[in-house]
């Protein structure tokens, strides 16, 4: 089983910047692919970041390639996501979601491959 805390959200100017943060509990972390999703109103869930379970690799979509980052320290079984020039199309929920994996390399940015998800964090960006 696997808990997790998303925090890091809130009002941001557009251009600026907000680090998001997940702390995941149990011994299962550093076993686990991870991701952050967003979802605006209206729309479907999206992903914007995704990792492995070592932190070797990485994706990101489309519209946050070279804003976005996303990291991850499994001592402090901690997933980050680094977000900067916001705009306000980034407004939405953000949400950290958690698939334990046997596979090393392999990230997912499917919703419905991931089983463990945080309670969100609204992120906000005004004009």
């Amino acid at each position: 089983q696997v808990q997790l805390v998303d925090s890091g959200g809130g009002l941001v100017q557009a251009g600026g910047s907000l680090r998001l943060s997940c702390v995941a509990s149990g011994r299962t972390f550093s076993s686990a692919a991870m991701g952050w999703f967003r979802q605006a109103p209206g729309k479907e869930r999206e992903c914007v970041a995704a990792i492995t379970r070592s932190g070797g690799i990485t994706y990101y979509a489309d519209s946050v390639k070279g804003r976005f980052t996303i990291s991850r320290d499994n001592a402090k079984n901690t997933v980050y996501l680094q977000m900067n020039s916001l705009n306000p199309e980034d407004t939405a929920v953000y949400y950290c979601a958690a698939r334990p994996t046997s596979a090393e390399y392999n990230y997912f940015y499917q919703p419905n491959q991931y089983g463990y998800w945080g309670q969100g964090t609204q992120v906000t960006v005004s004009s």
